[in-house]
């Protein structure tokens, strides 16, 4: 049989890059999809953290909001790679869709009549699970419609979307304020984007790639320790970013806290949210450069660079006290977040084989998504008795260290996937 990695590719661009991805038809469909669904998504994953902000006036409480939004990845995101093993992958992600897309619904009717707090932590925990039974089973299956040599790009273009929605939703909810939208319009209107996704999903065969691996029962969910145990890398990536995660993305669960003590920022004011979109827009380039200009970089040197450049941006964040400052220090906090977290998802998805995908990606969104809840959970009642200083500049310190003891070279050859 030949080998597949030396078959030509069906375009003419550089392997591994942004366009290389987008000239794969299926592929430019559901990431248009996931893109047009992702800003609504962001239009609401700024606005419930303010609303909730202004109304407590408190940290913690507002980090048990994002615990319910991210913490349920800690929990079943496993459970959600299993399943997606054994059952029919689209109809599955389709119906996640439809469970987010409900309870966005009720959110917005809790918040239309400013309903008790519990009733919100209740909906926000049901959009959370379907999001983290559905993260395992898309990510699995999107780098499927790429050839194996073009999935850097394909992985770059995923960050480009979920940064460029980052962008696009607070923008857009900046604007749609200034005439007049409330909070629970906003959360119809990220409602209704869930349908861009449901009918890319509706009009793209996903591969349907099967696991065999050795594991029965229970013991199905230490599958991923186990290849993590074999292949290094897996191990080393997995432990960076949980620790990355932990003590340095505190600020991201508590943006508007953050905001508000440092700055003196009015979270539900229009400041705030070019604050974030300010932010967003470094992190879409931080995740663009990854995919165009740096696509030739060794990424192991992308990964110590971007953590050192997030560190110094970080220090300077906590230590700014005015919000006209923080708007280019933001801008670069974001570039350098993605230019190394995009850089480590890379490396872990290059070096997983395809039928791994869908029992080890739990094991990296436990440890990017699910991490950050438990980051905002500690870090909550931290902020709200000494302030946003200290945390940030622990955090700042903690990816220092990281760039240094991330250094994917020193690992040894047997540490990788062979690659083609």
């Amino acid at each position: 049989m030949s080998d597949p990695s030396l078959a030509p590719l069906p375009h003419p661009h550089v392997p591994g890059s942004a366009r290389a991805a987008l000239s794969y038809p299926a592929y430019r469909l559901i990431w248009s999809g996931l893109f047009l669904s992702n800003i609504g998504t962001w239009m609401q994953n700024l606005a419930l953290p303010a609303y909730i902000d202004d109304r407590t006036g408190s940290a913690k409480i507002v980090s048990l909001l994002v615990f319910a939004q991210l913490g349920p990845m800690l929990l079943l995101a496993i459970p959600g790679g299993i399943l997606a093993d054994r059952v029919n992958r689209q109809r599955f992600l389709l119906a996640m869709q439809w469970i987010q897309l409900v309870f966005s619904l009720v959110l917005a009717l809790i918040v239309s009549v400013d309903g008790p707090i519990w009733a919100l932590f209740i909906a926000q925990i049901s959009i959370g699970i379907g999001n983290a039974l559905n993260a395992p089973a898309s990510q699995a299956s999107i780098p499927l419609l790429v050839d194996r040599r073009d999935l850097a790009g394909a992985i770059s273009m995923n960050s480009i979307q979920l940064n460029a929605s980052r962008v696009a939703g607070p923008s857009i909810a900046a604007v749609l304020a200034l005439w007049g939208i409330s909070t629970a319009q906003i959360f119809v209107l990220n409602a209704a984007t869930y349908l861009f996704l449901i009918v890319a999903l509706t009009r793209v065969v996903l591969p349907d790639i099967r696991g065999q691996h050795p594991e029965r029962g229970w013991r199905r969910a230490l599958t991923g320790l186990r290849i993590s145990r074999e292949r290094g890398v897996l191990a080393r990536l997995l432990l960076a970013m949980t620790g990355f995660s932990f003590f340095s993305l505190a600020f991201v669960a508590l943006f508007p806290s953050v905001a508000r003590i440092n700055f003196g920022v009015d979270p539900l004011g229009s400041t705030y949210r070019w604050l974030y979109a300010t932010w967003g827009l470094g992190a879409f380039f931080g995740a663009l450069s990854t995919g165009t200009v740096l696509a030739s970089v060794h990424r192991p040197m992308v990964i110590r660079r971007g953590l050192i450049g997030f560190s110094i941006s970080l220090a300077g964040f906590a230590l700014m006290h005015t919000p006209a400052p923080a708007f280019p220090i933001g801008f670069c906090l974001g570039v350098f977040y993605f230019m190394a977290a995009n850089s480590m998802a890379t490396v872990f998805q290059q070096n997983l084989k395809d039928d791994e995908r869908v029992t080890m990606m739990p094991l990296w969104f436990m440890a990017f998504g699910g991490t950050v809840a438990l980051s905002g959970i500690a870090a909550g009642p931290i902020i709200d008795v000494i302030g946003t200083q200290s945390v940030l500049l622990f955090g700042a310190a903690f990816a220092l260290f990281l760039s240094w003891w991330s250094n994917l070279d020193r690992l040894p050859s047997d540490s990788f996937l062979s690659q083609p």
